[in-house]
């Protein structure tokens, strides 16, 4: 490759400028002359440029990987793997597939890239190793033929591109990209583009289109839905295409939402549905079939929020029914998230700026640009951004560029009409169908609107099992040092130079206010009272007894309460005590910063007051977004004077009195893997439905609440459906909720087997281990591995990989593989004979139909974790029910979730297998009707396993 490089390697001489003169030659392939390796638990498959083979060890491949480039897919994941971060610029072909493909996906695997680039899918590792090669051929190959000149001087473009690929392709090989000779090569421009297009490359942002600001829409009607109608549009969307009709179940589903789409009769009291809809009942297009009848008719959009962004992903693909034609979907759909899931455009700016200085930002900051300028909304967490780039380039240098709270400068941002975050906030407005999640919902409507003052009147929750969770993180108080320091961070700012970019609350309001003598009084008095925050390193001083002020003290205090009382301080999990009786000393503390948090939380309420002031005295005279973000500033202020330090103050107050019933107070120490990272007091509500019924379903005209797994499993049917009303505030909301049943079409006795092993101690790591082994074994792949805990998984995992990587079995594991779990799933589903072991977020986050889930091993009976909050929560909801059951419910709820991952389709079968011979047998109304739940020893569990799904289909 040294014909054409012109770039700067590590090691060498600074590049050459880009020629004033622009030399191009016809475009060409230039692959490296470098061998390929693919990493399994033998050893390191090493195929040379000669073709030959070899399989060397994992310390032999790591060291030659110091010395030698070589070409790879994910160069983050094979370095730990072979426990070094020293690698002589790889050639990952995952860069390549980022930098010629933006804002497409692939799986992160030497077969998830010859599957997208159209190869053969290879079939052993040698294979793989060669096929990187041919996968880098075929993306060069695209690359030089969607930038070939037609005849006419334009270019050939099979997607059209907003950036320019040669210009940031030569910006990257100046800093040393790998993959840069290649690149230029391809695009015939060997020797650089020229005429300064390296540096304009990266302003990606002049080209994007902008909002236009429009008239606020007016309020939607109140023209029910009738049922007649929910089934006349679902019909209309299960044809559509297809030509199918819908199943009965699914229509009687989408009869029975449709009553949420009626006028509420009662202000605050909302028409509730709740609707278990078991699995292949086809709920998403039940409930949108009426959800997109209403919108229509009442010019209002309904929002349908999920727990899982797979789920949010699963609707959005189904909407495509309805609207095939993308741009008249982009007015129709929108898919919204909080603020931190998506690209800032300023953060990109100074990102790019930083990176014509530091070298080491110009792959990410190259890649990133690339991604922005084809990106449909800027969405980083589950959109068109492969989530395999955050390890692959850095989580500081792709999910850092994020907005983040106290940043957002509103209208006074240069890029403000080309903002991501306002084009999906303005599109909402418009739009029939909102896709969110549980928890922007629901601070939305607890704040009345957060960024967007309109909150919706329509509400479906789908994975309704999970609003119990999303309301607890949504409404709980936490007084740590790391929220205590982030309030800090959004009240003054960035004080340490080059750590952010974030502004203080003076510098984002003193161009609103002016010269108002009151409010610039206001602020000197917040900056002041803000120094009682934890700042820069507030462990160091915590952990050392050099604490600096009345917040640092009192959270010394807490740190040697928990340390002293807490049980299992050797081991690496975090750590929690009862707050009383106090320990000596602490009350005291507490009573000094209930008094510094007074002398904060005034004068930001007052502030607040006097922004409102402000725009009624000059509401003639404000432009509509200055308007908008003095608005937005004041109800932050008061959001976070009301909410936050108040909230802390009367957690500091409740130390001293008695803590109110409907809270359950604790300290708190958070470790991850033996070390200190968080800690502070907690409080969370006995029944977080409270305030969920409270905000969401008094501002709610329809509510739908559905899933596969509302009711319990006791089978007393009443008492298994007060069980979905407790767990999803219904029992709050003052009207009662219609309930619907829709049973799954699915023959669960005959398409799934359920084990319970009796002879595997769970406590012997290595009988759990060789259970793990020798079921995956038996099914050849497709397997589930699930775990109560990470350590135990770490241990069975170790003991695994190397005996399935015989029988040609890839093992993926969470918290080993550094990728997160969509992404995991991702190449689990794509490759049918792979295993996967992960935690609960694994068992939430499945969705995998056919062959490549067909066996589910979880290691035991997942009770919930005794703590303090469980034992509250336990009292509490055993004492209403009048009878011990809690746990119970909770246990249910958790093995029906993980079954219901088994079979997804009609010719889906699978097993699922316990080891834990202590399951009690009131558990097992967890399984649906008919399935026989069977306790047999492990040798009989493999061969149930072997034979059941090896049988003819």
């Amino acid at each position: 490759m040294s014909e054409i490089v012109p770039f700067r390697r590590p090691g060498t001489d600074k590049a050459p400028d880009a020629p004033s003169s622009v030399r191009t030659a016809p475009p060409r392939l230039l692959l490296p002359d470098a061998p390929a390796i693919v990493v399994g638990a033998r050893g390191v498959t090493w195929v040379t440029p000669d073709g030959e083979v070899d399989l060397i060890p994992h310390d032999e491949a790591a060291y030659r990987l110091r010395h030698e480039s070589v070409i790879l897919a994910h160069a983050r994941a094979v370095g730990r793997r072979l426990r070094t971060e020293r690698m002589n610029d790889p050639f990952d072909v995952l860069e390549l597939f980022a930098f010629v493909r933006p804002a497409r996906f692939c799986l992160p695997t030497p077969k998830g890239l010859a599957d997208a680039t159209g190869q053969p899918v290879p079939a052993d590792p040698e294979a793989e190793a060669l096929s990187l090669i041919d996968s880098a051929r075929a993306l060069l190959s695209e690359l030089a033929e969607n930038n070939r000149p037609e005849p006419d001087g334009e270019k050939r473009k099979q997607r059209r591109e907003l950036s320019d690929a040669a210009g940031i392709g030569w910006f990257m090989g100046q800093a040393g990209w790998s993959w840069a000779p290649s690149v230029m090569a391809a695009l015939g421009l060997p020797h650089g583009p020229g005429d300064g297009r390296a540096r304009r490359g990266l302003m990606v942002w002049n080209h994007l289109k902008e909002w236009q600001a429009e008239a606020p829409e007016p309020p939607p009607g109140h023209i029910p839905v009738e049922p007649a109608e929910a089934r006349w549009r679902l019909a209309e969307l299960v044809g559509s295409g297809a030509g199918a009709e819908p199943r009965p179940q699914q229509a009687d589903y989408a009869s029975a939402v449709s009553s949420a789409f009626t006028p509420r009769d009662e202000q605050g009291v909302p028409n509730v549905v709740l609707a278990e809809a078991g699995t292949g009942v086809g709920k998403t297009l039940g409930y949108l079939a009426p959800a997109t009848v209403w919108a229509e008719k009442n010019s209002g959009p309904v929002w349908i929020s999920t727990y899982t962004r797979q789920l949010q992903q699963q609707i959005d693909k189904e909407l495509d029914r309805l609207h095939p034609d993308p741009a008249v979907k982009a007015k129709r759909v929108v898919v919204r998230k909080g603020r931190e899931n998506y690209l800032c455009l300023l953060n990109l700016e100074e990102a790019a700026n930083i990176a014509h200085t530091q070298p080491a930002y110009a792959n990410a900051i190259g890649l990133m640009a690339r991604w922005a300028a084809a990106t449909r909304d800027g969405d980083m967490a589950g959109g068109d951004f492969p989530g395999w780039l955050v390890d692959i380039l850095g989580k500081g240098r792709t999910m850092g560029l994020a907005d983040r709270r106290g940043e957002c400068v509103y209208n006074a941002c240069s890029h403000y009409s080309r903002c991501f975050i306002e084009k999906s906030v303005r599109r909402a407005r418009k739009a029939d169908i909102v896709v969110a999640n549980h928890a922007l919902v629901m601070v939305q409507a607890a704040l009345g609107g957060g960024d967007d003052a309109y909150v919706p009147t329509r509400y479906v929750f789908d994975e309704g099992h999970h609003v119990f969770d999303a309301a607890d993180n949504a409404f709980a108080g936490h007084l740590t040092a790391a929220e205590a320091a982030e309030l800090r961070r959004w009240l003054l700012g960035a004080e340490v130079s080059g750590r952010s970019r974030a502004r203080g609350l003076r510098r984002r309001v003193e161009d609103l206010v002016g010269g108002d003598k009151g409010s610039l009084d206001l602020l000197q008095e917040i900056q002041q009272a803000a120094q009682i925050l934890p700042g820069e390193a507030w462990s160091q001083r915590i952990h050392g007894g050099e604490v600096k002020g009345p917040l640092e003290a009192f959270l010394a205090g807490v740190r040697a309460q928990v340390y002293a009382r807490a049980q299992g301080v050797d081991n690496p999990y975090s750590l929690e005590t009862d707050c009383k009786p106090v320990a000596e000393g602490l009350v005291d503390l507490a009573g000094e910063l209930d008094m510094a948090l007074l002398k904060l939380a005034t004068p930001l309420e007052k502030l607040a007051d006097r922004l409102k002031e402000m725009l009624d005295e000059e509401s003639d005279e404000l432009e509509a977004e200055t308007r908008r973000r003095m608005d937005s500033v004041a109800r932050a202020c008061k959001r976070r004077a009301q909410n936050e330090v108040n909230g802390w103050r009367l957690m500091l107050q409740s130390l001293k009195d008695d803590t109110p019933r409907k809270f359950v107070d604790w300290f708190g120490v958070e470790r991850v893997e033996g070390r200190d990272f968080d800690l502070g007091m907690y409080r969370h509500w006995v029944d977080p439905t409270i305030p969920f019924a409270d905000t969401v379903g008094t501002v709610a005209h329809g509510l739908v609440l559905t899933s596969a797994t509302l009711t319990d499993g006791t089978g007393d049917v009443e008492q298994d459906w007060q069980a979905a009303h407790l767990r999803t505030g219904t029992v709050h909301m003052g009207a009662t909720a219609l309930r619907a049943a829709v049973p799954s079409p699915f023959d669960y006795a005959s398409q799934t087997r359920v084990l319970v092993v009796n002879d595997v101690r769970k406590d012997d790591l290595g009988q759990v281990a060789a259970a793990y082994r020798e079921l995956f074994l038996a099914a050849g792949g497709g397997g589930l591995g699930l775990f109560t805990a990470i350590q135990r998984l770490r241990a069975v995992h170790e003991r695994i990989a190397e005996p399935l990587e015989e029988a040609g079995i890839p093992l993926l594991a969470q918290h080993l593989d550094g990728m997160d779990v969509p992404t995991l799933v991702d190449i689990f589903r794509g490759e049918e004979d792979a295993c996967l072991l992960g935690t609960d977020a694994v068992r939430d986050g499945v969705d995998v139909p056919g062959r490549s889930l067909r066996l589910i091993v979880f290691d035991r009976v997942p009770w919930p974790r005794p703590d303090i909050l469980h034992k509250a929560r336990r009292n509490y909801f055993d004492k209403i029910a009048g009878r011990r059951g809690f746990d119970d419910m909770i246990t249910r709820l958790r093995l029906r979730q993980a079954f219901g991952r088994l079979v997804r389709r009609a010719d889906d079968q699978g097993v699922f297998v316990l080891l834990d011979p202590m399951m009690p047998s009131r558990l097992i109304g967890a399984f649906p009707e008919g399935v026989e739940v069977r306790k047999v020893g492990l040798a009989e569990a493999v061969r149930v396993t072997k034979g059941f799904l090896h049988r003819p289909v």
